[in-house]
């Protein structure tokens, strides 16, 4: 029997019918995607394999590789925001990777982001060798309607990030510094409120929590970079290009789709720890949520 009719009647055996308990989740069109992975059991890992605390600059910035990793594999990502063991991606509205079907689109990023996390792990710790219990990752996919709502979501990202770095900067300097355990560490920030907590950290050890730095507080912005947009920056989010509007864009051809995919493979991709709160981020960089290529810089 040739080859090519066995895989025939393979394919339309007795047992084809399971296919049909297949059930694909698309996502809504014309809507912003953020796909958010964690790391599982995180703790445990960190533990094991000595992280620094509170921050391990290492760690930070292997998940800021890992995530350069995903951005290049996967053109349709406009951004992504991190912070300790989560990182967050986001697919613009029009993306139709995968039919935007949730689990391909999420299965996709958390693999990839786990591929070269794993892949680059001796680059940033060449000398401690990955032993069980090995990182793995979670992830979810949730979709906004607007640009208001996805900005929101970053935002509060970010305020979480200032929030849970500056608690854990001052109760590892209770305990580093201040000899307390665990237990006595939180129970002196219990019903502390953050005027508090840099009052402990200055008066107590000297420690100013601006001069931090500032990957620590506010998190991992990972992007394609092009020429900014220069000028005032006077606008606010409801007529700045950081808003849309509410209709469908037109599909590109397939030879200016072409050329954008050209062009975002060219782009460097970026990784910066600023405010993304406020307007000013958005405006200069208005190919982000535009999702159209901007001008690649001179020496690209």
């Amino acid at each position: 029997m040739p080859r090519i009719a066995f895989r025939y009647r393979m394919a339309n055996s007795k047992y084809e019918y399971v296919k049909a308990f297949e059930r694909s989740n698309y996502l809504l069109p014309n809507s912003w995607i953020v796909v958010r992975l964690d790391g599982r059991g995180f703790h445990k890992f960190s533990a094991k394999h000595r992280f620094e605390k509170p921050n391990d600059k290492r760690a930070l910035d292997l998940m800021n590789a890992a995530a350069i990793g995903v951005m290049k594999e996967l053109p349709d990502l406009i951004l992504g925001y991190g912070v300790s063991d989560e990182f967050s991606f986001v697919f613009h509205k029009d993306c139709s990777l995968f039919e935007r079907r949730e689990s391909k689109l999420s299965t996709t990023v958390v693999s990839t982001f786990t591929s070269y996390y794993v892949h680059l792990w001796s680059t940033f710790f060449p000398d401690t060798p990955l032993s069980p219990p090995l990182p793995s990752f979670d992830g979810r996919a949730v979709v906004y309607p607007s640009v208001s709502n996805l900005r929101d979501y970053i935002s509060w990202r970010q305020v979480d990030c200032h929030i849970n770095n500056l608690y854990n900067t001052t109760f590892w300097a209770l305990i580093q510094h201040g000899g307390m355990d665990g237990k006595e560490a939180e129970k002196a920030l219990m019903g502390t409120v953050s005027s508090d907590k840099n009052e402990i950290l200055f008066s107590r050890f000297g420690i100013n929590y601006n001069n931090e730095p500032e990957m620590f507080k506010k998190g991992s912005v990972v992007f394609r970079e092009y020429e900014q947009v220069l000028g005032p920056m006077s606008a606010s989010r409801s007529s700045t290009p950081a808003t849309e509007g509410t209709g469908q864009a037109e599909p590109l051809s397939k030879t200016a789709a072409e050329r954008e995919r050209k062009t975002r493979a060219r782009a460097r991709i970026a990784v910066e720890h600023i405010d993304v709160i406020k307007d000013d981020f958005w405006v200069r960089r208005p190919w982000i949520l535009s999702g159209k290529a901007g001008k690649l810089p001179k020496e690209n």
